[in-house]
């Protein structure tokens, strides 16, 4: 190999529009000089010595390290989709499902109670302001479950937030060993609408975090093109290093998503302005364009509402009912085979505060869209609000979140009550009969 190709050589400046171009090409081309004494280093096995030997020529922590934030896999697409939406900060499940002829409710709330509710069933009314969600009730595709909790949550955003996203005393996601259980997928078979993967997809079965399918390229690579991404490519082909599949895989990725970002698109719905309307979009891009989306995760926040609740409540709402009716109707027979799910980390307590607000509680409720409901039913246990039902001054954990998520995995995705007991390691599951 000639010095001019060394990647500290200053005529590398020749290989590319920019030092970094040039740079990587200058690796790649020394990678694929070196194949001979690669094939050599590896050919005895797999030790630790000819790791860092083969590492050394690849340069592959310094170019691994300038990859899009992603894992993912390859194989076979599974049997429907489930996006799980999580509303940071502790939604008031209270103003959101009203137990509309609660007395101990009304007595409790004589400034934020919620009037003019849409009847639903069970004595619950739906928010005004999540009035484009009625027609779905209606058509047997959007419901609620109350009172939901899990044993160990506590009052801290972070603590309780930690503890459903890992779905109990596991250190992974629930959901990263929920894509465990069903096997191999598509490249985009699980997303992230966000710089990083949300906390249930951390973990070893493969997510993509993205910020739009539009945007979604090699990170500090701007304008980065064909002959880089096959500078990459070379860079790590035959290198038997973890990072040589991550990388072969994040290509994969780039390619998919190229292949999505140019083909004509128009979206069938308006979704609301803003980044939780634009993720919701992208995910229906996603699901109708056949990539094979089997789990996305989608973050709104500004649900911490100690004060003024219901300016605040009824601004919240309207953005999340026109976005989640967006996506509903954006999305039309896909809904069929699409369910999405809402939760919050706990709920807010029965009374009002001295700010016209509600304080940290605990149990909250879920909102369910799409295929696969039981039509027109409230599911789950719901005693009421009397005073021998409250958990000291808040609504009870009657439903576990574990039992909603393993109904919504086993009926949705395909996976089996047995599956479940490796996905909630030491629960026992319970349907609550929210699918049918």
């Amino acid at each position: 190999m000639t010095d001019h190709l060394h990647p500290d050589c200053p005529d590398t400046a020749r290989l590319g529009p920019n030092r970094a171009e040039s740079l990587l090409r200058a690796r790649a081309a020394r990678v694929e000089h070196d194949n001979g004494t690669r094939d050599r280093l590896w050919s005895g096995g797999f030790t630790r010595r000819r790791v860092l030997a083969g590492a050394g020529m690849a340069g592959v922590a310094a170019l691994g390290a300038q990859l899009v934030t992603t894992r993912v896999s390859f194989g076979a697409p599974g049997p429907g989709t489930l996006v799980v939406v999580f509303l940071r900060g502790g939604m008031d499940g209270l103003s959101v499902l009203v137990p509309a002829d609660d007395p101990v409710l009304r007595a409790a709330r004589p400034r934020t109670a919620v009037s003019g509710s849409l009847p639903l069933a069970r004595g619950f009314g739906l928010h005004p302001a999540l009035e484009p969600l009625k027609k779905h009730w209606d058509a047997g595709r959007f419901t609620a479950v109350p009172a939901l909790s899990t044993p160990d949550v506590s009052r801290s955003h972070f603590q309780a937030q930690d503890v459903l996203e890992r779905g109990g005393a596991a250190s992974s996601g629930w959901l990263d060993r929920v894509l465990a259980e069903m096997g191999p997928g598509t490249t985009f078979r699980a997303v992230g609408e966000a710089s990083t993967l949300p906390r249930s997809l951390v973990g070893t079965s493969g997510a993509v975090a993205l910020r739009g399918i539009d945007g979604f390229r090699l990170a500090g690579w701007e304008g980065a093109h064909e002959r880089t991404t096959a500078a990459l490519t070379t860079l790590y082909t035959g290198l038997d290093h973890p990072l040589a599949a991550q990388a072969a895989t994040t290509l994969g990725a780039l390619r998919t998503a190229g292949t999505i970002a140019t083909t004509a698109y128009q979206s069938a719905a308006q979704y609301p302005d803003g980044a939780f309307g634009k993720s919701l979009a992208d995910v229906a891009r996603l699901i109708k364009s056949g990539a094979g989306l089997r789990v996305a995760c989608v973050d709104l926040g500004g649900w911490d509402m100690h004060t003024d609740l219901a300016t605040d409540m009824t601004r919240n709402l309207t953005e999340l009912g026109k976005a989640l009716d967006a996506f509903a109707t954006d999305l039309g027979p896909a809904l069929d085979t699409t369910t999405l799910l809402t939760m919050t980390e706990f709920g807010r307590r029965i009374a009002e505060n001295g700010s016209a607000g509600t304080d940290h509680g605990h149990g909250s409720v879920a909102l369910l869209l799409g295929g696969g409901l039981r039509p027109r039913t409230i599911a789950g246990a719901w005693d009421g609000l009397a005073e021998n039902v409250q958990d000291h001054g808040d609504v009870p954990g009657s439903n576990d979140h574990r039992d909603l998520l393993g109904e919504l995995v086993t009926r949705r995705l395909g996976l089996t009550e047995a599956n479940l007991a490796k996905v909630f390691p030491g629960h026992d599951y319970r349907r609550l009969g929210a699918l049918t």
